[in-house]
This record gives structure tokens, C-alpha cells and sequence, in this order.
């Protein structure tokens, strides 16, 4: 048994960090508004001068210090006009970085107290910060998954249908794209392909004819395939990195969220990506993830004003 401590001390982040870190919904605020407007300051779509801004009392606004027009950090993030408590936020947040599988929306409910359905909702909003478009470089593994049980399995309305594919492509000791993708067919892989790699990427996968259409896509990629029916490993062509990405995924999907629609499929993916991708770097995940609350979700009065004056 290996007994000496696995992550890296720059990796952890523990209970006690976070009820240190976020004491309290004022922390909370105040965190998000130094990651939105650092040193509170901002432009003052009244004044039209960048001013400082303070917090108002008993509410989750800031004012002027000049004409008193109230900004909204949580404006057009996640935490919109949600009446769920900052904190606990936070806290769905922590729990959904700190696992490699993944986390269910009823252990969500156990934990915070909070509706099943707003669990739901609100993993559902944060994984849409887990969201990335990112390009990688080779050398690159891709292989397709495909998602949906058997019919044994399935209530009577729900046999016949198909399965939900998914490409993958992931760079050795490196990042991971996965895509939901309408079929299995060259007109669905190929621009994912061209969106995702750079020309000339030396490319490994089996030996699936449709994967082999990338050596005519006009990118000058490289094609190596293994043929699983006599071995995994020819030389340097295998695509054991991307199976296992995938069995992490499947093995999480089938015993955390037992099973996914095909609409949701894609955020569940991304939930999966966003922690593998980020798997080495020295920094707390959820630190990484907290970080992103900033990203504008939904409208808000401040950015539409923002983009009536042309700033």
C-alpha cells in the first residue's frame, strides 16, 4: 500500500481552506467583485469616468462615490438573480472540482440542504463555466465513444433509438476536446477535426475509415492507425490515452449520474474535460473554476447600457 500523500501540496484545497477562504457571504461578494473590478473600480456608465466604487449595505450592489449609480458583480454571471445563498455556490463548486468522477445532484441536496431541483440547476450553471474552445498540438489521439444504454435495459418508449456518439481528441501527457457529434460520418468529424488541431498534426487512431478522411482535409495532418484486432500498440500508434479518458468518463456517467440525455451530454463532457485538462497544473482546481464565475452568461442591464454607448 502506498501511504505517502499522492497530490501535491500545491493542488490541495481542503475543507478548512475553503471555510477560511469564504467565511461568509460578504467574503463571498467581495471575492467576485475584486475578480470582476479589481480594486473596485470600474467605469460609471453615469459619470462616464472609471471611479471607484463601494459596497451598499444590505444589499450586493456597489455605488459611485461620485453620483451613487449602483453596480451588480453578480450581473449576467451564474449567481443571476439567484436566491440561493453566495456561499453555498462556493461550496457546489468545491465539491464538483475536488472529485474525478464526478458528484450527483442528490449528494448536492444532501450537503447544502438545498431542492433536488435546485441542485440540478445549479451544477448545471456551473458546468457551463467549464465550457473551453481550446486548439491542440500534436501528437494527438482521436477515437469515437458512444453514449446510451441497450434496449434490454431501457423503458419501452426509449428502445430503438441510437446511441449518442462523441469524438475525442487528446494530446499525449496533455489536453482533451471531446465533442457530441450529430453521427459517426465524415461530414460531422472533420470540421470538429479542422476547428480543434493545428496543420500538420501527426494524428493516431485506430484503423476506422472515417477517422482516415483527415489525410485528404487539406491540413497536411499525418496518419498513424493500430488495428485492435491484433494488437493496441504498434510502435508509437496506439490510442490508450483517449480510451482512457473515455473509460473515466463512461465509468462516471454510469456510476454517479446512472445515465445523461443527449441534450446534456455535451456539458457533462465538458465537466470531464475541465478536470483533466487541468489534472497537472499546480494550482487548486477549484481555484481555476472560482475564477471563471466572472464569464457573462445572460444579459445584463449594465453590459446592454455598456454596448448602447459603444464601450
Amino acid at each position: 500500500m502506498n501511504r505517502r500523500q499522492t497530490v501535491p501540496p500545491q493542488q490541495k484545497y481542503t475543507v478548512k481552506d475553503f471555510e477560511r477562504e469564504f467565511p461568509t457571504e460578504d467574503a463571498c461578494l467581495e471575492t467576485v467583485m475584486h475578480w470582476r473590478f479589481p480594486e473596485g473600480k470600474t467605469l460609471c456608465v453615469t459619470c462616464g469616468v472609471e471611479r471607484k466604487h463601494y459596497r451598499v449595505s444590505g444589499r450586493t450592489s456597489y455605488a459611485c462615490r461620485a453620483c451613487g449609480n449602483h453596480i451588480y458583480p453578480l450581473a449576467g454571471t451564474i449567481f443571476h438573480k439567484s436566491s440561493t445563498s453566495l456561499r453555498t455556490w462556493f461550496y457546489v463548486m468545491r465539491l464538483m472540482a475536488s472529485t474525478r468522477i464526478g458528484v450527483s445532484a442528490k449528494q448536492i441536496q444532501r450537503e447544502t440542504g438545498v431542492t433536488y431541483k435546485t441542485a440540478w440547476r445549479m451544477m448545471k450553471q456551473v458546468r457551463m463555466l467549464m465550457s473551453e474552445d481550446i486548439k491542440l498540438s500534436g501528437p494527438v489521439e482521436m477515437d469515437e465513444a458512444y453514449f446510451g444504454g441497450s434496449d434490454s435495459n431501457k423503458h419501452s418508449h426509449l428502445r430503438g433509438r441510437a446511441k449518442t456518439p462523441a469524438l475525442g481528441i487528446v494530446e499525449r501527457k496533455g489536453r482533451v476536446v471531446a465533442r457530441v457529434i450529430p453521427d459517426a460520418s465524415k461530414a460531422s468529424i472533420l470540421p470538429v477535426v479542422g476547428e480543434v488541431l493545428q496543420p500538420r498534426t501527426m494524428i493516431y487512431s485506430d484503423e476506422s475509415a472515417t477517422l482516415a478522411q483527415v489525410r485528404w482535409m487539406g491540413k497536411s495532418h499525418k496518419l498513424a492507425t493500430v488495428n485492435h484486432s491484433k494488437s493496441y500498440v504498434d510502435g508509437y500508434a496506439h490510442t490508450n490515452t483517449i480510451d482512457g479518458f473515455w473509460s473515466l468518463v463512461k465509468r462516471g456517467i454510469g456510476g454517479v449520474y446512472y445515465q445523461v440525455g443527449p441534450e446534456y451530454l455535451q456539458s457533462y463532457l465538458d465537466e470531464y474535460s475541465f478536470r483533466y485538462n487541468r489534472r497537472k497544473v499546480m494550482r487548486p482546481m477549484f481555484s481555476q473554476l472560482a475564477e471563471r464565475t466572472t464569464m457573462q452568461v445572460c444579459p445584463s442591464a449594465r453590459e446592454s447600457k455598456l454596448a448602447q454607448l459603444g464601450l
